[in-house]
């Protein structure tokens, strides 16, 4: 129950973790051990603790609370995390969606919004294997998130790093380090990167990570110090004597993806099969994360979720990737390929392409009556 520093796990204290695991864990989030506080389990508890932090005391000293009354806009990159999008709506926010590329949010649309309006305090990011499209951010977005300039001083990227080393063919890195390159441009607090073991290890029982600037791991750690007299240390031990070193990880994650990349590859063989050349259908090819993002035809995605539901398979909610459940174009819907066993999934994505077919059809029909 002792650490390698003389720590008893077993006893209060080490607020922010205990030093091994922050050290072996740090390349998730791209820090040195010190920037680093590990937590529970929950990475989501993390972001809605330094929400709560923003609400409550605001980002610093200088900064009011974003919580005092007044109008606060998020950034919400679309398709997206529906529960990033909970905790900032139910915190009253007024969620901005912004279009999701091949890089990235666009950053045309991020830095218009920010440049002249002082409400806009924040954006959700997933930089690897972003949820739901699969995709890793370019070195020229995050340089710009970190550059640009923001009319609201307390401007914060929350970096969900959920997916580090959740590849699916080989180990892919950010060319850029976020938190290094906002110190660079003179915003060395805007970022928070948050992770978690909960997709490496257990997801009842992993380890939640934060990482940002000194001066606001050394705010948060103020604020965490009146919640709690120390976190859960013998999970944390158990987790630094299963993994000895950051590369004992990326074996471990090689064999998760010997498991995960057949499901994937059924996913896209099927629909390829079905729906490739019919132009109703389009849909990402991740090489890491858990999802595969999938746009039918304009005004069909609830129709083809609910026509599947009747018949006794379930996807998660049409509008569920965007801002209040609300996707504008109703087209998108997130798969996830890792759930289901591998016959259960062959079905699911048959059904899924019927159903696509079948809303398509009544979509023609219903325009050209």
């Amino acid at each position: 129950s002792v650490d390698e520093y003389g720590v008893d796990c077993r006893n209060y204290g080490e607020l922010y973790g205990i030093k091994g695991l922050r050290i072996l864990l740090a390349p998730l989030v791209g820090a040195s051990e010190d920037r680093i506080i590990l937590g529970g389990s929950s990475s989501l508890n993390m972001m809605y603790d330094v929400m709560m932090k923003m609400v409550v005391f605001g980002a610093d000293e200088h900064s009011a609370p974003w919580g005092t009354g007044k109008k606060v806009k998020f950034l919400c990159p679309s398709p997206g995390y529906d529960r990033h999008f909970a905790i900032t709506e139910l915190l009253g926010f007024d969620l901005i969606p912004v279009d999701m590329t091949d890089s990235g949010p666009d950053m045309d649309q991020v830095e218009a919004l920010v440049a002249n309006d002082p409400s806009v305090k924040g954006i959700w990011c997933i930089p690897v294997y972003s949820n739901p499209t699969g995709v890793i951010y370019s070195e020229d977005t995050i340089k710009r998130l970190a550059w640009m300039k923001t009319t609201a001083e307390d401007f914060r990227i929350f970096c969900d790093n959920a997916y580090p080393v959740h590849f699916l063919d080989q180990y892919d890195t950010l060319s850029v380090n976020i938190l290094d390159e906002c110190e660079k441009a003179g915003n060395p607090d805007r970022t928070f990167v948050f992770s978690s073991t909960s997709k490496i290890t257990y997801p009842g029982s992993g380890i939640a990570i934060l990482a940002s600037s000194k001066r606001n791991i050394l705010s948060y750690n103020k604020m965490l110090s009146k919640q709690t007299i120390g976190p859960n240390k013998m999970n944390q031990l158990l987790h630094l004597r299963a993994f000895k070193s950051f590369n004992d990880i990326l074996v471990h994650m090689e064999r998760q993806a010997a498991i995960l990349r057949p499901k994937f590859d059924i996913v896209d063989q099927i629909l390829r099969r079905e729906l490739e050349g019919l132009g109703i259908a389009e849909w990402t090819h991740p090489t890491g994360g858990y999802f595969i993002s999938f746009d039918c035809m304009e005004g069909c995605a609830k129709r083809t979720v609910e026509i599947a539901k009747n018949v006794g398979v379930e996807f998660t909610a049409a509008g569920a990737t965007y801002p209040y459940g609300k996707d504008p174009l109703d087209r998108n819907i997130r798969i996830a390929p890792t759930l289901p066993p591998v016959e259960e999934l062959k079905t699911a994505i048959q059904v899924l392409c019927t159903c696509v077919k079948l809303a398509g059809v009544e979509k023609l029909l219903e325009t050209n009556h």
